[in-house]
């Protein structure tokens, strides 16, 4: 040791304690980055609902629990779907009448889907493709399936449950 470096005691910090902290910080936030928190792809939900199924007050036509307005049953095509950036949401209809809403961030890479055409929700990152009935994976190379959302159709509103 020489004279010019003093002895530290207890709640002193060396440069090399407080780097090896920041690392395994930084570290931490990349693993927490790599799960999608988002159980609903587990547990098998439909993520949709038929129109006109009942979910809103009839009497202020305010969505049932507060849930967010995403769209008209008017902007989704037959076939087809919308994007709902904002909401990390996309909304489809498979068949007339029948409503589906997917998580649009894709399951390969976390990028965000672009598209919907074709009958597939489409990732141009990567290229992966997802069914609009029900998100399973129509193209890689994504393996795992869109998350289902709940909504619900109250009169002409698509509402995030």
């Amino acid at each position: 040791m020489s004279d010019e470096q003093t002895v530290t005691g207890p709640g002193t910090h060396t440069r090399r304690a407080l780097l090896a902290g920041a690392g395994a910080v930084g570290a931490s936030m990349v693993l927490a980055a790599c799960g999608t928190g988002d159980d609903d792809a587990l547990d098998g939900g439909s993520g949709g609902t038929p129109a006109g199924t009942p979910g809103g007050d009839s009497a202020t036509g305010a969505p049932a629990g507060g849930g967010t307005v995403l769209a008209k049953t008017s902007e989704i095509p037959v076939g087809g779907g919308k994007i709902i950036a904002d909401q990390q949401v996309v909304v489809t209809q498979p068949t007339k009448g029948e409503f589906k809403a997917f998580s649009s961030i894709c399951t390969h890479q976390n990028c965000p889907v672009t598209s919907v055409d074709g009958g597939t929700i489409n990732c141009s990152c990567h290229f992966s493709k997802f069914s609009i009935a029900d998100g399973s994976v129509k193209g890689g190379p994504a393996t795992k399936a869109l998350a289902a959302k709940n909504i619900t159709v109250t009169g002409d509103d698509i509402v995030l449950a």
